[in-house]
Protein backbone atom coordinates (compact mmCIF):
# COMPACT_ATOMS: atom_id res chain seq x y z
CA UNK A 1 0.00 0.00 0.00
CA UNK A 2 1.21 3.82 -1.32
CA UNK A 3 2.33 5.99 1.02
CA UNK A 4 1.25 8.79 -0.53
CA UNK A 5 0.17 9.59 -4.15
CA UNK A 6 2.03 11.35 -6.84
CA UNK A 7 0.05 13.45 -9.24
CA UNK A 8 0.42 11.67 -12.87
CA UNK A 9 1.24 8.40 -11.98
CA UNK A 10 0.21 5.10 -10.27
CA UNK A 11 2.19 3.52 -7.69
CA UNK A 12 0.49 0.27 -7.13
CA UNK A 13 0.27 -0.49 -11.07
CA UNK A 14 3.05 1.62 -12.35
CA UNK A 15 0.97 2.71 -15.35
CA UNK A 16 1.42 6.40 -16.83
CA UNK A 17 -1.37 8.45 -16.43
CA UNK A 18 -0.21 10.93 -18.86
CA UNK A 19 2.64 11.35 -21.51
CA UNK A 20 4.79 9.10 -23.73
CA UNK A 21 8.30 7.19 -23.33
CA UNK A 22 9.97 9.94 -22.24
CA UNK A 23 7.55 10.98 -20.08
CA UNK A 24 7.79 7.29 -18.30
CA UNK A 25 11.53 7.37 -17.91
CA UNK A 26 10.53 10.82 -16.29
CA UNK A 27 8.12 9.26 -14.10
CA UNK A 28 10.20 6.09 -13.17
CA UNK A 29 12.79 8.63 -11.55
CA UNK A 30 10.15 10.32 -9.82
CA UNK A 31 9.11 6.89 -8.23
CA UNK A 32 12.89 6.38 -7.44
CA UNK A 33 13.46 9.73 -5.89
CA UNK A 34 9.54 9.18 -4.05
CA UNK A 35 10.52 5.79 -2.93
CA UNK A 36 14.12 6.97 -1.80
CA UNK A 37 12.16 9.87 0.28
CA UNK A 38 9.65 7.56 1.61
CA UNK A 39 12.73 5.29 3.20
CA UNK A 40 14.22 8.34 4.60
CA UNK A 41 11.25 9.28 5.76
CA UNK A 42 10.81 6.26 7.56
CA UNK A 43 14.05 5.90 8.44
CA UNK A 44 14.23 9.08 10.65
CA UNK A 45 10.84 8.16 11.98
CA UNK A 46 11.92 5.69 13.20
CA UNK A 47 15.16 7.10 14.45
CA UNK A 48 12.73 9.54 16.68
CA UNK A 49 10.15 6.79 18.05
CA UNK A 50 13.43 4.76 19.25
CA UNK A 51 15.05 8.37 20.53
CA UNK A 52 12.27 8.83 22.52
CA UNK A 53 11.76 5.12 23.98
CA UNK A 54 15.77 5.59 24.67
CA UNK A 55 15.20 8.69 26.75
CA UNK A 56 12.41 7.87 28.81
CA UNK A 57 14.54 4.00 29.40
CA UNK A 58 17.53 6.16 30.49
CA UNK A 59 15.03 8.09 32.68
CA UNK A 60 13.85 5.18 34.17
CA UNK A 61 17.41 4.14 34.96
CA UNK A 62 19.12 7.54 36.10
CA UNK A 63 16.02 8.39 38.54
CA UNK A 64 16.49 5.53 41.15
CA UNK A 65 20.48 6.02 40.75
CA UNK A 66 20.32 9.27 41.87
CA UNK A 67 18.02 8.64 44.47
CA UNK A 68 20.00 6.23 45.50
CA UNK A 69 23.00 8.68 45.46
CA UNK A 70 21.23 11.18 47.47
CA UNK A 71 20.61 8.83 50.11
CA UNK A 72 24.09 7.91 50.09
CA UNK A 73 25.00 11.37 50.88
CA UNK A 74 22.29 12.44 53.67
CA UNK A 75 23.85 8.71 55.22
CA UNK A 76 27.50 10.42 55.12
CA UNK A 77 26.22 13.75 56.02
CA UNK A 78 24.58 12.10 59.24
CA UNK A 79 27.35 9.92 59.77
CA UNK A 80 29.83 12.43 60.00
CA UNK A 81 27.66 14.76 62.18
CA UNK A 82 27.45 12.15 64.43
CA UNK A 83 30.77 11.65 64.83
CA UNK A 84 31.93 15.11 65.12
CA UNK A 85 29.30 15.33 67.62
CA UNK A 86 31.02 12.18 69.65
CA UNK A 87 34.26 13.86 69.51
CA UNK A 88 33.25 17.19 70.78
CA UNK A 89 30.73 15.94 73.59
CA UNK A 90 33.56 13.41 75.00
CA UNK A 91 35.51 13.97 78.06
CA UNK A 92 37.69 12.62 80.87
CA UNK A 93 36.26 14.62 83.93
CA UNK A 94 34.67 12.88 86.66
CA UNK A 95 31.23 13.11 85.34
CA UNK A 96 31.92 11.55 82.22
CA UNK A 97 33.59 8.27 84.55
CA UNK A 98 29.93 7.93 85.66
CA UNK A 99 27.67 8.90 82.19
CA UNK A 100 28.62 9.11 78.76
CA UNK A 101 26.19 11.75 77.26
CA UNK A 102 27.40 10.67 73.50
CA UNK A 103 26.04 7.36 74.45
CA UNK A 104 23.26 7.90 76.72
CA UNK A 105 21.70 10.88 76.01
CA UNK A 106 19.34 11.63 73.41
CA UNK A 107 20.82 13.36 70.14
CA UNK A 108 20.26 16.95 71.08
CA UNK A 109 17.47 18.91 68.85
CA UNK A 110 18.24 21.26 65.97
CA UNK A 111 15.36 24.30 66.11
CA UNK A 112 14.03 24.84 62.01
CA UNK A 113 10.69 25.60 60.75
CA UNK A 114 9.06 22.15 61.16
CA UNK A 115 5.28 20.68 60.34
CA UNK A 116 2.81 19.93 63.00
CA UNK A 117 3.32 16.56 63.23
CA UNK A 118 7.44 17.63 63.77
CA UNK A 119 6.68 19.77 66.00
CA UNK A 120 5.01 17.18 68.46
CA UNK A 121 8.06 14.42 67.95
CA UNK A 122 10.21 17.28 68.92
CA UNK A 123 8.39 18.14 71.61
CA UNK A 124 8.90 14.07 73.02
CA UNK A 125 12.45 14.47 71.95
CA UNK A 126 12.80 17.77 74.26
CA UNK A 127 10.73 16.00 77.23
CA UNK A 128 13.00 12.83 76.89
CA UNK A 129 16.28 15.33 76.87
CA UNK A 130 14.76 17.10 79.79
CA UNK A 131 14.41 13.75 81.91
CA UNK A 132 17.63 12.72 81.13
CA UNK A 133 19.58 15.60 82.20
CA UNK A 134 17.23 15.58 85.33
CA UNK A 135 17.99 11.94 86.08
CA UNK A 136 21.78 12.90 86.21
CA UNK A 137 21.60 16.35 87.89
CA UNK A 138 19.90 13.72 90.79
CA UNK A 139 21.86 10.72 90.40
CA UNK A 140 25.38 12.49 90.55
CA UNK A 141 27.01 14.15 93.71
CA UNK A 142 27.47 18.28 92.85
CA UNK A 143 30.92 18.40 92.43
CA UNK A 144 29.68 15.64 89.55
CA UNK A 145 27.35 17.63 88.60
CA UNK A 146 29.55 21.06 88.09
CA UNK A 147 32.21 19.10 86.17
CA UNK A 148 29.11 17.72 83.96
CA UNK A 149 27.80 21.23 83.20
CA UNK A 150 31.27 22.70 82.51
CA UNK A 151 32.40 20.04 80.16
CA UNK A 152 28.97 20.86 78.22
CA UNK A 153 27.41 23.88 79.16
CA UNK A 154 24.60 23.37 76.89
CA UNK A 155 23.22 21.33 78.94
CA UNK A 156 21.97 23.43 81.73
CA UNK A 157 20.03 25.99 78.70
CA UNK A 158 18.19 22.52 77.77
CA UNK A 159 17.03 21.07 81.17
CA UNK A 160 15.94 24.87 81.81
CA UNK A 161 14.20 25.21 78.66
CA UNK A 162 12.17 21.94 79.67
CA UNK A 163 11.73 22.96 83.68
CA UNK A 164 9.57 26.16 81.84
CA UNK A 165 7.30 23.41 80.87
CA UNK A 166 7.12 21.47 83.40
CA UNK A 167 6.44 25.02 85.49
CA UNK A 168 3.75 26.00 83.01
CA UNK A 169 1.59 22.97 84.37
CA UNK A 170 2.05 23.36 87.81
CA UNK A 171 -0.79 25.52 89.64
CA UNK A 172 1.95 27.49 91.51
CA UNK A 173 5.59 27.57 91.15
CA UNK A 174 7.64 28.02 94.56
CA UNK A 175 9.92 30.51 93.52
CA UNK A 176 6.97 32.81 93.44
CA UNK A 177 5.65 31.92 96.71
CA UNK A 178 9.08 32.85 98.14
CA UNK A 179 9.43 36.02 96.38
CA UNK A 180 5.65 36.79 98.22
CA UNK A 181 6.99 35.73 100.96
CA UNK A 182 9.50 38.61 101.08
CA UNK A 183 7.41 40.80 99.93
CA UNK A 184 4.83 40.35 102.62
CA UNK A 185 7.17 40.10 105.44
CA UNK A 186 9.22 43.13 104.12
CA UNK A 187 6.46 45.75 103.61
CA UNK A 188 4.03 44.48 106.85
CA UNK A 189 6.43 44.28 109.55
CA UNK A 190 10.02 45.93 110.75
CA UNK A 191 12.71 43.97 109.64
CA UNK A 192 14.03 41.73 112.80
CA UNK A 193 10.66 42.38 114.39
CA UNK A 194 8.42 39.15 115.16
CA UNK A 195 6.97 38.43 111.56
CA UNK A 196 9.59 40.31 109.50
CA UNK A 197 12.56 39.65 107.70
CA UNK A 198 15.89 38.19 109.78
CA UNK A 199 18.21 40.89 109.33
CA UNK A 200 21.57 42.24 110.35
CA UNK A 201 21.37 44.97 113.44
CA UNK A 202 21.53 47.77 110.40
CA UNK A 203 18.26 46.39 109.02
CA UNK A 204 20.12 45.25 105.84
CA UNK A 205 18.12 41.32 104.50
CA UNK A 206 21.01 39.36 102.95
CA UNK A 207 19.40 36.37 100.86
CA UNK A 208 21.55 33.46 99.17
CA UNK A 209 19.26 31.32 96.70
CA UNK A 210 21.59 28.37 96.40
CA UNK A 211 20.46 26.73 93.05
CA UNK A 212 18.74 29.51 91.90
CA UNK A 213 18.18 28.38 88.19
CA UNK A 214 17.95 31.40 86.05
CA UNK A 215 18.19 33.66 89.52
CA UNK A 216 14.21 34.59 89.10
CA UNK A 217 14.25 35.25 92.88
CA UNK A 218 16.65 37.58 92.62
CA UNK A 219 15.01 39.93 89.34
CA UNK A 220 12.07 39.62 90.90
CA UNK A 221 13.06 40.72 94.73
CA UNK A 222 15.14 43.83 93.47
CA UNK A 223 12.42 45.04 91.44
CA UNK A 224 10.58 44.98 94.44
CA UNK A 225 12.73 46.78 96.48
CA UNK A 226 13.05 49.61 94.18
CA UNK A 227 9.66 50.05 93.58
CA UNK A 228 8.91 49.96 97.34
CA UNK A 229 11.87 52.78 98.22
CA UNK A 230 10.54 54.77 95.13
CA UNK A 231 6.93 54.93 96.66
CA UNK A 232 7.92 54.99 100.24
CA UNK A 233 7.40 52.75 102.84
CA UNK A 234 3.21 52.77 103.29
CA UNK A 235 1.66 53.71 106.68
CA UNK A 236 -2.10 53.12 108.42
CA UNK A 237 -3.65 54.29 111.06
CA UNK A 238 -5.66 52.59 113.66
CA UNK A 239 -9.21 53.30 114.00
CA UNK A 240 -9.01 52.76 117.59
CA UNK A 241 -9.62 55.17 120.19
CA UNK A 242 -6.23 56.44 120.41
CA UNK A 243 -5.78 56.74 117.04
CA UNK A 244 -1.93 55.93 116.81
CA UNK A 245 -0.12 56.02 113.41
CA UNK A 246 1.44 51.87 112.94
CA UNK A 247 4.14 51.85 110.55
CA UNK A 248 3.47 48.15 108.28
CA UNK A 249 7.24 48.42 107.26
CA UNK A 250 10.61 49.60 107.25
CA UNK A 251 10.86 53.31 105.39
CA UNK A 252 13.80 52.13 102.75
CA UNK A 253 14.40 48.08 102.07
CA UNK A 254 18.05 46.95 101.88
CA UNK A 255 17.70 43.14 99.97
CA UNK A 256 20.68 41.79 98.93
CA UNK A 257 20.64 38.58 96.86
CA UNK A 258 22.99 36.40 96.01
CA UNK A 259 22.06 33.51 93.35
CA UNK A 260 24.40 30.58 92.89
CA UNK A 261 24.28 27.68 90.33
CA UNK A 262 26.47 25.21 87.83
CA UNK A 263 26.39 27.86 84.80
CA UNK A 264 26.45 31.46 84.74
CA UNK A 265 23.36 31.86 82.64
CA UNK A 266 22.88 35.98 83.38
CA UNK A 267 24.87 38.01 85.25
CA UNK A 268 22.61 37.92 88.49
CA UNK A 269 24.44 34.23 88.69
CA UNK A 270 27.71 33.14 90.44
CA UNK A 271 28.56 29.79 89.35
CA UNK A 272 29.63 27.40 92.27
CA UNK A 273 28.88 24.04 93.94
CA UNK A 274 26.57 24.86 96.37
CA UNK A 275 28.04 23.29 99.21
CA UNK A 276 31.18 25.38 98.95
CA UNK A 277 29.56 28.87 97.83
CA UNK A 278 32.13 32.20 98.21
CA UNK A 279 30.81 33.96 100.63
CA UNK A 280 32.31 34.15 104.42
CA UNK A 281 30.83 32.79 107.60
CA UNK A 282 27.50 34.39 108.77
CA UNK A 283 26.91 36.55 105.94
CA UNK A 284 23.48 35.97 105.24
CA UNK A 285 20.25 36.35 107.30
CA UNK A 286 18.12 33.82 104.39
CA UNK A 287 19.36 31.15 102.39
CA UNK A 288 16.66 29.38 100.05
CA UNK A 289 16.74 25.96 98.86
CA UNK A 290 13.99 26.22 95.66
CA UNK A 291 13.58 22.26 94.56
CA UNK A 292 17.68 22.72 94.77
CA UNK A 293 18.59 19.48 97.02
CA UNK A 294 19.50 17.55 93.58
CA UNK A 295 23.31 16.49 94.76
CA UNK A 296 22.93 12.72 95.96
CA UNK A 297 25.15 14.90 99.13
CA UNK A 298 22.78 17.65 99.73
CA UNK A 299 23.20 17.11 103.40
CA UNK A 300 26.32 19.08 102.59
CA UNK A 301 24.22 22.25 100.71
CA UNK A 302 22.40 22.36 104.46
CA UNK A 303 25.54 22.77 106.42
CA UNK A 304 27.26 25.28 104.18
CA UNK A 305 23.68 26.83 104.88
CA UNK A 306 23.76 26.60 108.76
CA UNK A 307 27.67 28.06 107.48
CA UNK A 308 26.44 31.11 106.03
CA UNK A 309 23.72 32.09 108.22
CA UNK A 310 23.87 34.42 110.86
CA UNK A 311 22.39 33.81 114.42
CA UNK A 312 18.65 33.83 114.19
CA UNK A 313 18.68 33.93 110.12
CA UNK A 314 16.20 31.36 108.26
CA UNK A 315 16.51 28.58 106.16
CA UNK A 316 13.56 28.48 103.41
CA UNK A 317 12.96 24.73 101.43
CA UNK A 318 10.57 23.73 99.00
CA UNK A 319 10.96 20.21 97.35
CA UNK A 320 8.45 18.26 95.41
CA UNK A 321 6.19 16.17 97.89
CA UNK A 322 6.59 12.61 96.31
CA UNK A 323 10.26 12.66 97.11
CA UNK A 324 9.29 12.54 101.02
CA UNK A 325 6.20 10.36 101.19
CA UNK A 326 7.89 7.36 100.78
CA UNK A 327 11.51 8.10 102.26
CA UNK A 328 10.40 6.95 105.32
CA UNK A 329 11.29 3.47 107.09
CA UNK A 330 7.35 3.48 108.08
CA UNK A 331 5.24 1.54 105.96
CA UNK A 332 2.15 4.11 106.59
CA UNK A 333 2.90 8.04 106.39
CA UNK A 334 0.35 10.31 107.63
CA UNK A 335 0.11 13.37 106.11
CA UNK A 336 0.76 15.96 108.64
CA UNK A 337 4.19 13.87 109.16
CA UNK A 338 5.07 14.21 105.44
CA UNK A 339 9.16 15.00 105.63
CA UNK A 340 9.34 14.43 108.97
CA UNK A 341 12.94 12.07 108.51
CA UNK A 342 13.72 15.49 106.60
CA UNK A 343 13.17 17.81 109.69
CA UNK A 344 15.08 15.36 112.16
CA UNK A 345 18.14 15.12 109.93
CA UNK A 346 18.28 19.05 110.10
CA UNK A 347 17.86 19.26 113.23
CA UNK A 348 20.64 16.92 113.39
CA UNK A 349 22.57 19.68 111.66
CA UNK A 350 22.19 21.91 114.38
CA UNK A 351 19.14 23.81 113.20
CA UNK A 352 15.67 24.87 114.98
CA UNK A 353 12.33 23.54 112.86
CA UNK A 354 10.31 26.65 113.25
CA UNK A 355 6.89 25.46 110.33
CA UNK A 356 6.26 22.55 107.60
CA UNK A 357 3.75 23.40 104.90
CA UNK A 358 1.81 20.73 103.75
CA UNK A 359 -0.78 22.44 102.03
CA UNK A 360 -0.05 22.29 98.33
CA UNK A 361 -0.54 19.34 96.75
CA UNK A 362 2.94 18.75 95.07
CA UNK A 363 5.07 20.59 97.36
CA UNK A 364 6.49 20.95 100.34
CA UNK A 365 8.12 23.82 102.30
CA UNK A 366 9.85 23.89 105.36
CA UNK A 367 10.95 27.03 107.41
CA UNK A 368 14.12 26.32 109.98
CA UNK A 369 16.32 28.91 111.97
CA UNK A 370 19.80 28.58 113.44
CA UNK A 371 19.92 29.40 116.86
CA UNK A 372 21.85 31.99 118.52
CA UNK A 373 24.51 30.51 121.23
CA UNK A 374 22.39 31.32 124.01
CA UNK A 375 19.53 29.37 123.19
CA UNK A 376 22.03 26.82 121.87
CA UNK A 377 23.33 26.72 125.37
CA UNK A 378 19.99 26.44 127.13
CA UNK A 379 19.30 24.08 125.03
CA UNK A 380 21.63 21.55 125.32
CA UNK A 381 21.25 21.86 129.35
CA UNK A 382 17.44 20.58 129.05
CA UNK A 383 19.11 18.01 127.01
CA UNK A 384 21.74 17.23 129.77
CA UNK A 385 19.50 17.57 132.70
CA UNK A 386 16.70 14.68 130.73
CA UNK A 387 19.80 13.00 129.97
CA UNK A 388 19.39 13.17 126.15
CA UNK A 389 22.22 15.27 124.68
CA UNK A 390 24.52 11.90 124.80
CA UNK A 391 21.29 10.14 122.95
CA UNK A 392 21.69 13.48 120.30
CA UNK A 393 25.34 13.18 119.58
CA UNK A 394 24.90 9.68 119.02
CA UNK A 395 22.65 10.22 116.87
CA UNK A 396 24.44 12.45 115.13
CA UNK A 397 27.58 9.98 114.50
CA UNK A 398 24.85 7.57 113.42
CA UNK A 399 23.57 10.11 110.27
CA UNK A 400 27.33 10.80 109.45
CA UNK A 401 28.10 6.77 109.32
CA UNK A 402 24.97 5.84 107.02
CA UNK A 403 25.51 9.06 104.74
CA UNK A 404 29.42 7.14 104.09
CA UNK A 405 27.85 4.04 103.35
CA UNK A 406 24.60 5.39 101.47
CA UNK A 407 24.60 8.74 99.71
CA UNK A 408 21.66 10.75 101.44
CA UNK A 409 20.29 11.33 97.74
CA UNK A 410 19.58 7.33 98.13
CA UNK A 411 17.67 7.09 101.15
CA UNK A 412 16.91 10.08 103.10
CA UNK A 413 15.46 12.35 99.56
CA UNK A 414 14.01 10.11 96.71
CA UNK A 415 15.48 11.32 92.93
CA UNK A 416 12.82 13.40 91.39
CA UNK A 417 12.94 11.15 88.41
CA UNK A 418 9.94 12.58 85.45
CA UNK A 419 7.82 9.46 84.39
CA UNK A 420 8.47 8.97 80.50
CA UNK A 421 5.06 9.63 78.51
Amino acid sequence: MALFQVSGWDLKNETVAVGGTGAKKKSNREKKRARQQIKELEKSQQSEDVAEQEDEIIKEIDEPEKEEKKIKKEKKIKKRKHEESEKSSSTTSPAAAIVNPTVDAPIPITTQKLTPLQQKMMAKLSGSRFRWINEQLYTISSEEALSLLKSQPSLFDEYHQGFRSQVQAWPENPVDVFVDQIKTRASQRPINAPGGLPGFPDKKVVVADMGCGEAQLALDVNNFVKQYNAQGAKKKFSKGNNNKRLQTGPKTLEIEVHSFDLKKHNDRITVADIKNVPLPDGSCTVVIFCLALMGTNFLDFIKEAYRLLAPRGELWIAEIKSRFTESSEKKTVKPEDVGQEFVDALKLCGFFHKKTDNDNKMFTRFEFFKPPQDIIAERNAKLERRKKFIEQESEKEDLETKRAQTPEGKWLLKPCIYKRR
